[in-house]
């Protein structure tokens, strides 16, 4: 007869002998395990008989222990022996150890049953034995499991306790400040203390990490939005050391997936001559991995491109929906071309968004669809995606309307009218936009699903709508959420004076309480948008007071940021622009900026240079050197120089009320790399000056502007004593707030800075220049010499 006992040590127990089928395979690496062997075996199958039928003998610890280990050698959640013990476990559920509850509860995630009944009375569970929880693993084991029930008031019951036991447990055990930051990951809540303190553990721990493991935190940071230049810098040395341990395709891929986006030109030409000579090994998920990466790093590789295609092709019938979704997007993305696979993907992609009954689902199958060329789109399309939109939130809505603008555009019968699939289409959409912003009572709620929001059909249909919604709930600010209000504000460019109040007033009530790397995020509309709340000194002063004793802990990328944005404001604190503008903070932002985003990277670079011409510019008792010459010449050679249709008409005109076409001078690089307009210089008697035509720039029909002689200042010859240079400007809608004529903090900027460098500065805004006013060409020359010649000393 076979005992209790020899289950045990076949299924669960390390201890007892040779019949310890998980407790071997876990020992094992990934790619020499031999689960499916196992599985396989008609023993096995014996041995999960006589399981289920000592159900009811085992104890509580033997249950959980045994329905682990059979999930963990992949038996099916659907085997009745798994479902006869949740089965059972549900019925000893309020009597299990706190340990065996996690295990517990781990299963139940295994097995997608995160809303189930069950993991409800776990959650319960736990808020009742929290405060006996001293085991940092069982902790965070429970809160990553029961993430998607948790109320706001255990969340922060959880963190608390979570905060406490970092202090107390073993730091060598990086999995449970893993699991925290994992759990903030699920529940979308990004808590500044909490994320530092894990990181600090984790960062201490980098040395003795895999890439597996190294993955697995960087993609956590990521979608938490959590960038820490130490350990990215910490993370690339240890992953470059583990380069020539990594050459079996499991741990080549975690490797290339970790490395490869920060990875410097030449690691990367190593990495993809490792990737093509162990391409026909990936298997399926391992080709998914390499090609997102392949698309995250721009590569060019057509022969690598090609090998992973084609294991891709191999596997198309193992990738699930969202798989088949994210394998489509990275092979368009990376201009890969075969129109044999493209079309199969199109068709698995139907095929399962017709089948799919997931919100999540239908909306990434739809955007990816959208991004195939299909001369017709299907009925049934249409109609799965009209059934599903009542139970979207707004970004996804956002998408099915960028799906659909797509469509429209593609279909042939466009150019006559507009299908009817579509007017209903959009029209549904509108109605559900609507619908969710009105019905809309938690503030947090709607922030989250409003962070990613853009595009035609948001700004034209929902957003103002979106700002009256936002008001009704603007006793529901507070110091947690005044962070995510203030940049969607910023990112959305409307100037909401009631909401940019309500922040002011939060922020300066709760300074204390905002972390102090928010206050780049609160303070940026005020700065972005040039809008002075009511004590808008103050509140710049307690914010930057905030931000000074923390100085040294900001990550180098966002201390640019937050200085540029103050220097919008006409606000250079002084030791914040000594911290920026010595060798040691700028050679470690030059190391952060090997590890990010080449778009991101771009930016930064860019914003350093503005901070340094502002800072030349308006601080010279700062003392700070001007070093982007090259920068900004380089920068030069990459623009096309042309000018727009407007500005061509605006240079004639100048032309005609100067009395030259010679008198005014077209896109003129000041010192310091502005681009003025037009520049004009009138004598003491406010006569133009004409300029010799070494100097002068020329427009060809197309546009384009063509230099002479002359260079970057070295064409601003003295002027006649007494003369006074003009610069004009043309500002078209980029220059002002969406929703109304108030000019933004960039506009601002720039005119005190040409001031500074001593021009009388002439702004013509887009709505005036185009206003009805303005129709005949006198009306023009008439605005133009105003303009100009009002306000000259």
């Amino acid at each position: 007869m076979f005992h209790l006992r020899n289950m045990q040590a076949a299924f669960c127990g390390p201890d007892l002998g040779p019949g310890m089928l998980w407790h071997f395979q876990k020992e094992k690496p990934q790619m020499l395990r031999t689960v499916e062997f196992i599985k396989s075996h008609p023993e096995f199958l014996t041995l999960r008989v006589l399981a289920e039928n000592k159900i009811e003998l085992m104890d509580d610890v033997m249950l959980v222990d045994m329905l682990y280990n059979v999930l963990r050698l992949n038996v099916e959640p659907s085997d009745s022996l798994a479902q006869q013990l949740v089965s059972e476990a549900w019925l000893r559920l309020y009597r299990f150890p706190m340990a065996s509850l996690s295990k517990f509860a781990v299963c139940l995630s295994d097995q997608h049953l995160q809303h189930s009944p069950p993991m409800g009375q776990i959650t319960d569970i736990l808020n009742q034995k929290l405060s006996s929880i001293d085991d940092a693993r069982i902790l965070t084991t429970l809160m990553v499991s029961v993430s998607s029930l948790v109320s706001p008031h255990l969340r922060d019951k959880l963190i608390n306790k979570a905060d406490h036991l970092l202090d107390t447990m073993d730091p060598s055990h990086y999995n449970n400040p893993r699991r925290m930051v994992q759990f903030l990951r699920n529940i979308k809540y990004s808590y500044r203390p909490l994320l530092e303190k894990c990181n600090h553990i984790l960062l201490r721990n980098v040395p003795h990490l895999n890439a597996e493991n190294i993955s697995i935190i960087m993609g956590l940071y990521q979608s938490i939005q959590f960038n820490n230049c130490d350990f990215c810098l910490a993370a690339k040395q240890r992953l470059m050391e583990l380069v020539d341990s990594s050459a079996d395709p499991f741990s080549f891929t975690k490797l290339f997936v970790a490395l490869g986006p920060m990875a410097g030109e030449d690691t990367k030409e190593r990495l993809e001559s490792t990737a093509l000579l162990l391409a026909e090994d990936f298997n399926a998920h391992q080709a998914l991995a390499v090609a997102e990466t392949l698309e995250e790093i721009q590569c060019r590789n057509l022969n690598l491109i090609q090998k992973i295609a084609s294991v891709v092709h191999k596997n198309l019938h193992v990738y699930k929906p969202m798989e088949i979704a994210r394998i489509t997007q990275a092979l368009i993305l990376l201009h890969y071309q075969s129109p044999e696979l493209f079309t199969k993907l199109r068709n698995i992609l139907v095929q399962f968004l017709l089948n799919s009954v997931y919100p999540y689902e239908v909306t990434m199958l739809t955007r990816v669809l959208s991004m195939l060329p299909s001369p017709r789109l299907d009925e049934g399309v249409v109609s799965r995606v009209e059934a599903v939109l009542p139970q979207c939130n707004l970004n996804d809505l956002n998408t099915f309307a960028m799906a659909v603008a797509k469509w429209v555009r593609n279909d042939p019968s466009y150019r006559h009218s507009t299908p009817s699939k579509y007017v209903r289409l959009l029209q549904t959409l509108n109605r559900c936009g609507h619908e969710r912003l009105r019905k809309a009572d938690r503030l947090d709620l709607m922030l989250e699903e409003l962070k990613y929001m853009s595009g035609e059909w948001f700004e034209e249909m929902l957003l103002e709508e979106t700002m009256v919604t936002l008001q009704r709930l603007e006793d529901q600010i507070s110091w947690t959420n005044v962070p995510e209000m203030a940049l969607f504000l910023t990112r959305t460019n409307h100037l909401c004076t009631p909401l940019m109040d309500r922040i002011a007033s939060v922020a300066m009530e709760n300074i204390n309480k905002i972390h102090y790397s928010a206050t780049y995020a609160t303070l940026l509309p005020f700065a972005v948008l040039n809008y002075d709340p009511p004590g808008v000194d103050e509140l710049f002063d307690i914010c930057i007071q905030r931000v000074i004793p923390h100085i040294s802990s900001f990550d180098p990328h966002l201390l640019v940021l937050l200085a540029y944005a103050l220097a919008v404001a006409d606000c250079f604190p002084e030791d914040l622009v000594r911290e920026i503008f010595n060798v040691n903070f700028l050679a470690k932002l030059d190391s952060q900026l090997e590890t990010l985003p080449d778009a991101l990277n771009k930016r930064i670079r860019l914003r350093l240079m503005e901070l340094n011409r502002a800072v030349c510019l308006e601080c010279p008792e700062s003392q700070v050197p001007w070093f982007h010459e090259r920068y900004c010449l380089q920068l030069q050679k990459k623009r096309n120089g042309s000018i727009s249709p407007v500005q061509q008409q605006i240079h004639k005109m100048l032309g005609e009320v100067l009395g030259g076409i010679n008198c005014a001078r077209v896109a003129l690089l000041t010192t310091y790399f502005y681009t003025v307009d037009f520049e004009c210089v009138l004598d003491r008697h406010h006569q133009a000056v004409a300029y010799s035509e070494q100097s002068q720039l020329q427009i060809s029909e197309d546009g384009k502007v063509r230099w002479g002689s002359d260079s970057v200042g070295k064409d601003r010859s003295e002027v006649p004593p007494g003369a006074q240079r003009v610069a004009v400007d043309f500002l078209d809608s980029k220059s002002f707030c969406k929703n109304s004529r108030h000019m933004k903090g960039e506009a601002m900027m720039r005119k005190r800075h040409l001031e500074i460098l001593g021009y009388h500065v002439v702004q013509i805004p887009h709505f005036e220049w185009n206003s009805m006013e303005l129709s005949t060409q006198d009306a023009w020359k008439e605005y133009l010499r105003k303009k100009i010649f009002t306000g000259l000393p």
